[in-house]
């Protein structure tokens, strides 16, 4: 398809982001059944062409991008631990050199990268590991802008746990516990325990930065990326929420690194959150639509085209961010139960309705009303769970909205102002401890 058939398909402001391939977020603006298909630019030689690291606690993520698919092996030693990846029919690109640099200090898992070679023409790329790690080694196939992707994920041995982290979070902010390297205080003895009060439970909110890692989610005229946009808002309702009395807030994602949709639902069932908050900033072929919306669930198709268009889009998410298709966890296929959810969307659209009345005090409404559709993120049937669309990213004026700091303190207040009085008219029941 030329330029102009895309001009003509998709407006001036897609065919702009679209010119520049790493700033592009053009996958997010086709059909999902448009997402599979290969990429033509692509030569047949045998190169890494880029080379990316998404370091994070949850797990780091190395990325190497081909133009065809590359023979790979990955092993382990110890001793001192670390990682070997081997590289068949490959040479050292200057792409694949820089890759060292890219090691952060604050990686939790790599140490250092170098490079070797275990014949003429096997490359290997050896990651010195700061200490034992999980390996999982897949690959994925070409999709919108991207060719074959190797990709590396390196995980620890054991799986952070959401529901432990937010109660190791709650102790660090009390000062019950000691740091980590000091010593703990001795327990103090209570010869007559009495009863406390009974008295009303925590809440406890899920807030789920859209996109992360390789998937910038849309991309502003400006490259603002929804995922950068989506996190910081996240971040600062966490905090207005955490300083609510009775409140506290978890987040699915606390950096920039990739979390499958399934996952998500998954960390806000661990910690048997009572709602679940999805953050996104979108775009739309057409750079005049504007305002903020909130999206529910549906299970009888959506209310409007451009629900059931965006629906499509958020839930093609894992394609561009990079699941491992065979390695699923059978914990994580059960999360999306295909349940009767009418008790969950019913109390959706009430929060939805309480979101929209707050945020339409700082932002137009793009939709006055809550709309609905099968996003695969709000599946989880016993938790309350919209998307909020907080602004156009791909309308100049709100994108500029999006990047300044003050009006994502505006949007993180007006969606904190929506979540508490939707618990004020509907207080959460009270739930057997687990």
């Amino acid at each position: 398809m030329s330029d102009r058939d895309d001009l003509h398909r998709y407006g001036p402001a897609v065919v702009a982001i679209s010119l520049e391939r790493r700033r592009v977020c053009r996958w997010l603006l086709l059909p999902a059944a448009q997402l599979v298909a290969p990429a033509v630019a692509w030569s047949n030689v045998a190169r890494i062409a880029s080379a990316r690291m998404w370091p994070a606690q949850e797990y780091t993520r190395v990325v190497l991008e081909a133009p065809v698919s590359v023979a790979h092996q990955v092993s382990t030693l110890r001793d001192p631990h670390r990682v070997v990846l081997e590289l068949e029919g490959v040479r050292l690109t200057p792409e694949l050199a820089q890759l060292p640099t890219r090691v952060q200090a604050s990686d939790p898992y790599i140490a250092a990268i170098r490079f070797g070679t275990r014949a003429p023409e096997t490359l290997r790329v050896v990651f010195d590991l700061k200490s034992e790690a999980r390996t999982q080694l897949f690959v994925l196939k070409p999709v919108a802008e991207f060719g074959y992707r190797v990709v590396l994920d390196l995980y620890p041995l054991t799986p952070l746990d959401p529901l432990m982290a937010l109660l190791e979070e709650k102790r660090d902010a009390t000062g019950a516990e000691v740091k980590a390297g000091g010593a703990a205080p001795p327990p103090v003895a209570d010869p007559k325990p009495e009863a406390k009060p009974q008295g009303r439970r925590r809440i406890t909110i899920a807030l789920d930065p859209g996109h992360g890692g390789e998937d910038p989610g849309a991309v502003g005229r400006r490259g603002t990326l929804e995922k950068d946009v989506t996190l910081a808002i996240g971040r600062k309702l966490k905090r207005l929420i955490d300083a609510e009395p009775g409140m506290r807030a978890m987040l699915t994602r606390d950096d920039d690194y990739y979390v499958p949709l399934a996952a998500r639902v998954q960390k806000a069932r661990r910690v048997e959150a009572d709602l679940f908050v999805s953050i996104h900033a979108d775009a739309f072929r057409e750079a005049r639509a504007r305002g903020s919306s909130v999206f529910a669930l549906s299970e009888s198709g959506a209310t409007s085209t451009a629900a059931k268009w965006l629906a499509q889009q958020q839930n093609a998410a894992d394609l561009i961010g990079g699941v491992n298709l065979d390695g699923k966890d059978p914990a994580l296929a059960r999360t999306l139960l295909d349940l009767s959810q009418t008790a969950q969307i019913s109390d959706s659209l009430k929060v939805g309705r309480h979101l929209l009345n707050s945020i339409g005090a700082i932002n137009t409404l793009h939709k006055g009303a809550v709309e609905q559709a099968g996003f695969a993120v709000l599946k989880a049937p016993d938790i309350p769970s919209v998307l909020v669309e907080t602004a156009f990213i791909s309308n100049p004026d709100e994108e500029l909205k999006l990047r300044s700091d003050r009006h994502q303190a505006q949007f993180a207040e007006s969606m904190g102002d929506g979540i508490r009085r939707y618990f004020a008219a509907n207080p959460p029941l009270a739930r057997a401890k687990t």
